[in-house]
């Protein structure tokens, strides 16, 4: 019941209104996932850096955070507030030490990290989470989102879409999957670590792992299939693009728009209806089983 949206621009110059249409797209989404709401962003690099997206409670007072990564780093952080959300950009040689000190913040959480990605998402309905980080705001190249209506965790920030496990990596998914108890002990007995009972965080290990292994995502995609049980439809952000699966049953909705300028993707086409050439563009629903990429290279 869950609500999905992605975004991916051909047209650099739609790339200032990229956190508009996608707030556009989730909004509609709303009533699918009302609970939570999350999204990433893919923006600028900055060369020699990472990207660190940390979240803390209401209120909480950043400040001796910045400074002891700014001590470890040798240099004041560059860094930018949204709501309960902080994007610090970390000095590539100082990442796994500042990764490291960051655990050290009891009530602070790394949400992701990437050269590119940002990722945001709290409790809440898709306008109010949108408005808390100033989604309208925010540009890039691609973006995905999701509206959550929990159905086998608990409605908290943690347990908001996306997942992510791995540098510029994210997952969202409308569905259930059956056998994630399972995958995520063998998951955990190859080293990977997981935050919450969500079986979305078990989908994001499952393509991390194999990503680790050398695999192409459209294999480790593809993986997925034979290796997931369940009804799904994930959403993959990486940071050239965003890949597409359904399951081989294909009972959850799903929709693509493609024009020359965007390529769109919504659980259901009142999302994408507002979109700029929407009326011209090649409409499909994706095939069971099948992979999809939109790539920027």
């Amino acid at each position: 019941m869950c609500g999905i949206a992605g975004l991916f621009l051909k047209d650099e110059r739609l790339g200032r209104d990229l956190g508009a249409m996608l707030a556009g797209m989730l909004s509609a989404l709303g009533d699918r996932g009302p609970d939570s709401t999350g999204f990433a962003v893919y923006s600028a690099e900055a060369a020699g850096h990472l990207k660190f997206t940390v979240g803390a409670p209401p209120d909480y007072d950043f400040d001796p955070l910045l400074k002891r990564v700014g001590e470890l780093a040798e240099r004041p952080l560059a860094h930018r507030a949204y709501g309960t959300h902080m994007v610090l950009s970390v000095p590539t040689d100082r990442n796994a030490l500042i990764r490291s000190a960051l655990t050290t913040f009891s009530d602070v959480i790394v949400v992701g990290s990437g050269r590119r990605m940002e990722i945001f998402k709290e409790v809440g309905r898709p306008d109010q989470v949108a408005r808390r980080f100033d989604l309208t705001t925010m540009t890039g190249t691609h973006a995905i989102g999701h509206t959550r209506m929990a159905t086998e965790s608990a409605v908290t920030t943690n347990g908001a879409h996306p997942f992510t496990t791995g540098d510029d990596q994210c997952l969202v998914h409308n569905g259930s999957l059956s056998n994630h108890n399972a995958v995520r002990r063998d998951l955990i007995r190859q080293g990977l670590f997981f935050r919450t009972e969500n079986d979305t965080e078990v989908a994001a290990g499952f393509i991390s792992a194999r990503l680790r292994a050398g695999c192409t995502l459209q294999q480790a995609m593809e993986a997925c299939v034979d290796g997931l049980d369940g009804f799904y439809t994930f959403v993959v952000g990486t940071e050239t693009g965003f890949g597409v699966l359904r399951d081989p049953i294909a009972c959850k909705p799903a929709v693509v728009a493609e024009t020359d300028r965007l390529v769109a993707f919504g659980t259901e086409y009142r999302a994408l209806v507002d979109l700029p050439g929407i009326a011209a563009a090649k409409v499909w629903e994706p095939a069971p089983a099948r992979v999809y990429q939109w790539n920027l290279h």
